[in-house]
């Protein structure tokens, strides 16, 4: 039997048991597609990223999977997993290069353990009404609807995307968004109309003085039904203030979004957009370290001990 050593660690936080949990699996050359699956369904977070090498032109080959599916990008396990390999003194301060299935993306430590990935250029699509209106959108998040008409006039709906797309929702109060209780059937239909990952509705109404927004991100079409904090999306949500001059063509060179409150795992994103670049930054600690045991092929695929 073989073993890999895997990981949990907590991303967009300094404090264990916060933020959002992703698996990693540091030494992945040689697994399987199907044993990628098992081994992120063993270790149960909302993605786990697999490193391995890339071969010329990147440092690093990442893949992600849900406990159920592969998706294509993962900020948040991004974050996790070059924050873990910093911790450990397995790479230095300074840019990478990793290769996922977006294409190539460039990520930088900072000596203080903060990873920043630059995403991809951004996208983003204005949603018109017609198409989707405020009564199903709410129906579906468990909003009343009056608190998404409430802003719509100045903020649209739109699918924002910086390597993987989200339909952004802008809500009007903290007390509505935390009220939001999605009929996951529903908002999983919504999201695939639109090729989309899922739902992030937030507010401007944040709970901390510092912080520019409240996220939450529903993303059952992928297998979460609640993403605690979520990097893709905070790349895509920044993009998306800047398209559509949210801050009256003086959007702040940092922003901070807070996410996970409701979830009782807080964490917040550090976002700076700057045209087409768009990077999103944070910290991140390792709660869990060991070794999961693997059969061996012949015998069969399932996972025996973790």
């Amino acid at each position: 039997m073989e073993t890999r050593r895997a990981l949990l660690v907590d991303a967009f936080t300094d404090e264990p048991l916060a933020g959002n949990v992703a698996g990693v699996v540091p030494d992945a050359p040689g697994l399987s597609d199907d044993r990628m699956g098992k081994i992120a369904a063993e270790l149960g977070a909302s993605e786990t990223a697999f490193l391995s090498d890339a071969g010329d032109g990147a440092d690093e080959r990442v893949r992600y999977f849900t406990p159920s599916t592969e998706v294509d990008l993962c900020g948040h396990a991004t974050i996790a997993g070059y924050a873990a390999l910093y911790a450990a003194g397995e790479i230095d301060a300074g840019e990478r290069t990793l290769r996922t299935a977006v294409g190539d993306l460039e990520i930088r430590v900072d000596p203080d353990g903060t990873v920043w990935m630059r995403q991809n250029p951004p996208t983003v699509e204005t949603v018109e009404e017609s198409e989707l209106d405020a009564d199903r959108l709410g129906n579906a998040l468990g909003i009343d609807p009056a608190a998404l008409r409430d802003v719509g006039a100045d903020l649209p709906v739109a699918v924002a995307s910086t390597g993987l797309p989200w339909l952004v929702v802008p809500v009007n109060f903290l007390e509505r968004l935390g009220e939001a209780d999605p009929d996951a059937a529903a908002v999983e239909a919504i999201s695939n109309e639109h090729d989309a990952a899922g739902i992030y509705a937030f507010t401007f109404d944040a709970l901390d003085a510092e912080s520019t927004l409240h996220g939450r991100a529903f993303a059952p079409a992928v297998g979460v039904a609640e993403d605690p904090v979520t990097g893709t999306a905070s790349g895509a949500v920044g993009a998306y203030l800047e398209a559509v001059d949210a801050f009256d063509g003086d959007l702040p060179e940092e922003l901070r979004f807070e996410q996970g409150h409701f979830l009782d795992r807080p964490g917040h994103v550090r976002v700076r957009v700057d045209g087409d670049e768009v990077r999103v930054g944070g910290r991140a600690v390792v709660s869990t370290e060991g070794e999961l045991t693997l059969p061996d092929e012949e015998e069969g695929d399932d996972i025996i001990e973790a």
